[in-house]
């Protein structure tokens, strides 16, 4: 077992090692603070003894620190460090670890292309010498990134091939999560199939990450286990029936294991807000209205005195307590709850914002320092070049004088010489033309990337607009249901649907300012008219959300937006090997 009186047996010249496992092991229950000073001190020592492949391993866990802190700048000067050191011990251990942590870089600051590029030269550095640890972490953190793209098949194989490789070491809590991972692609799988097996499967991969931790609990981290339990009493949540008893009592379970287990943890205040979430629903379900508002407030309580809020769980709470206080005709305090969604939503939207900024900046620099090296490598391959030549052109030089003083037919030769050396220096002249050339090329290039980040903060204006214009229509819809009895009637059902193609008229016109031609070229493609909540839906997909954030925001379920997917597809005339979100994104 991993402790201090251990390290202090232990030589200074075999420390790093011991130390670079400890600091992995704060680093996954989230004591970074321990974690970055264990692996300062791992790598002091490595790099005293020379041992670089101890040294890139740690940067590597400090790379992976600094990712999850959002420290950018200590992260691309940390990942570059890591690969420097690697690349000067030429060990393929050392340039895995070095590659996987410029995978972690440009996954921080949403590089997908560069995240596929270093985790498959990675892969391709361990041809030469097998570890079934690092190779399980680059597939799972491919499988990480296929995740964003629902990419059923990819999440597939690497998952089973992360699981694969973590099953040959002794990390169970790097073997937990790819049974976590192996439960999501079935989730993946059920939602495309609607086979039984697939769903089974996700209860039975779920079951043996919490196994792990039960056998091992010294080895999983408490966090991976509550997410596991809060998957397990999701799995219920979502797949069975009100009447389902026995899917209640495990639910229940689940949820109550991840509260409890989550307690006193670092971080952990986001699992235990979603068990409550879940307890708080199936109290709903079971009319005890005082526990479901219970569960909720203290979801609500934990989330809101974090150090650093968690905003998207934390506007989940507060929406489903707006929601709770509306079902049962509180609506001051639905409104009070609903403000704060709004307050909560502002200040995400900021420090997605400033973070957004922080990325592209450091994206930017990264693209320029890579330019830089580029083109220091040209000039020195252009020095080379000159300096072979210079040398050249004295040899021909030292030579024609020679023929010139002993014949006057070596003189003409010497007079062909001086016209060799005439183009050489053309030649060299053209060189230096093609370095400015090159030179305008890079400065243009920075230009594009000046206009990649307005195109990039235009569409966060274009997602600040539908987001204003969401609440704007729960707002008001709230202050109908305050001035209107509960009955329902037609009468109230039009007035709705009248306020709905109303607002989105207004938020459409928002949209148009930063791109005019979007929906009247959508409307001039569909051979059906296409209605209010259909444009709204091909909005939402421009801005590249995901189904389950499309379905919070339309009040739907996801199965309804993949259905409107579908019928939009239909009133557009695609194809079905047509890609609806690559077509809109063309569209703009």
């Amino acid at each position: 077992m991993l402790d201090s009186t251990a390290l202090g047996n232990l030589s200074e010249k075999d420390k790093p090692a011991l130390l670079t496992q400890l600091a992995e092991r704060s680093r996954i229950v989230g004591d970074y603070q321990t974690a970055i000073a264990k692996a300062k001190t791992s790598i002091g020592l490595a790099l005293k003894f020379k041992n670089d492949e101890e040294a890139t391993k740690a940067y590597t866990i400090l790379v992976n620190v600094y990712a999850n802190t959002n420290q950018f700048a200590l992260l691309k000067n940390t990942a570059d460090t890591a690969l420097s050191v690697a690349q000067r011990s030429r060990r393929p251990i050392a340039l895995a670890y070095a590659y996987f942590a410029q995978a972690l870089f440009y996954n921080a600051i949403d590089n997908n292309e560069q995240v596929t590029k270093y985790c498959q030269l990675g892969l391709k550095a361990l041809e030469k010498k097998y570890d079934a640890y690092i190779i399980a972490k680059i597939y799972y953190q491919l499988y990480a990134l296929n995740t964003r793209w629902d990419d059923v098949k990819n999440i597939n194989k690497y998952a089973r091939l992360a699981v694969e490789n973590a099953l040959k070491t002794t990390d169970y809590n790097l073997l937990s999560n790819g049974y976590i991972a192996l439960s999501v692609a079935a989730d993946y799988n059920y939602a495309g199939t609607k086979k039984e097996v697939f769903r089974d499967s996700i209860i039975y991969y779920l079951n043996k990450a919490q196994n792990l931790y039960v056998q091992h609990p010294q080895y999983v981290a408490r966090k991976t286990y509550g997410i596991a339990c809060i998957n397990s009493a999701d799995y219920y949540l979502r797949y069975f029936s009100d009447t389902d008893e026995q899917a209640k009592n495990n639910a229940i379970r689940y949820a109550t294991m991840a509260n409890e287990v989550m307690k006193g943890a670092l971080n952990g205040e986001e699992l235990r807000a979603s068990g409550l979430g879940i307890l708080s629903e199936y109290a709903k379900r079971d009319k005890n209205f005082v526990m479901a508002e219970a569960y909720l407030q203290e979801a609500y309580s934990l989330m809101k005195n974090q150090k650093v809020p968690y905003y998207y769980t934390l506007i989940n709470v507060v929406n489903a307590l707006s929601n709770f206080y509306e079902q049962q005709g509180n609506y001051e305090k639905a409104l009070e709850f609903q403000k704060k969604a709004t307050e909560y939503n502002s200040k995400l939207f900021a420090e997605k914002k400033t973070l957004n900024a922080q990325k592209l900046e450091v994206q930017y620099e990264a693209e320029k320092k890579n330019n830089e090296v580029k083109l220091l490598k040209q000039s020195e391959k252009y020095a080379r070049q000159q300096k072979y030549l210079y040398i050249g052109i004295a040899i021909a030089s030292v030579l024609g004088l020679i023929f010139m003083f002993r014949s006057y037919h070596f003189r003409l030769r010497y007079s062909l010489q001086r016209e060799k050396q005439l183009h050489l220096e053309k030649q060299d002249a053209e060189l230096q033309m093609k370095f400015e050339k090159e030179e305008q090329a890079r400065l243009k290039a920075e230009q594009l990337l000046l206009e990649s980040q307005q195109q990039q903060l235009q569409k966060e204006v274009m997602a600040n607009q539908l987001q204003l214009e969401h609440k704007k229509e729960m707002l008001f819809q709230i202050k109908e249901k305050l001035s209107e009895n509960h009955q329902l009637n037609i009468n109230k059902i039009w007035n709705e649907e009248l306020l709905l193609d109303n607002d989105f008229e207004e938020a459409k016109f928002q949209i148009q300012q930063v791109h005019p031609e979007f929906f009247s070229l959508l409307n001039q493609r569909a051979q059906q008219k296409l209605t209010s909540l259909d444009l709204k839906l091909c909005a939402y997909l421009h801005l590249k959300m995901d189904t389950k954030k499309i379905a919070q925001l339309m009040h739907i379920e996801a199965k309804s937006v993949r259905m409107s997917r579908y019928r939009v597809k239909q009133k557009l005339g695609l194809n079905k090997e047509e890609d609806l979100n690559l077509f809109l994104q063309n569209m703009a």
